[in-house]
């Protein structure tokens, strides 16, 4: 689990999916979402998507990066998409919630 884990960290804009990050680590996609479940307590993708709005976060503290180079740096295709994501875990659109902070 540290490489997947690892890999998922080094790499967060990369587009995985379970079957590409099984293969990475050696284990077969079944076999990596049982891991990812019993030990962190949600699935791979969950995870991702939740690391994902973490650095995000952070970013959107941290710089004065815009949204659309946030959005890419975390690995969403779109800054709409980016947008609709940050919004569904922080109840408000990232650059409402920029401002907000600072």
């Amino acid at each position: 689990m540290a490489r997947a884990l690892a890999l998922l960290h080094r790499d967060i804009a990369r587009h995985w999916t379970v079957d590409d990050l099984g293969r990475e680590v050696g284990l077969s996609r079944s076999a990596l979402a049982d891991h990812f479940i019993r030990l962190l307590g949600l699935p791979a993708m969950h995870y991702l998507a939740t690391w994902r709005m973490q650095v995000a976060d952070e970013t959107l503290r941290s710089t004065n990066a815009s949204v659309a180079q946030v959005a890419e740096l975390v690995g969403y295709e779109s800054e709409a998409a980016f947008s609709r994501a940050f919004k569904k875990t922080f109840d408000v659109a990232p650059a409402t919630w920029r401002r907000s902070k600072s």
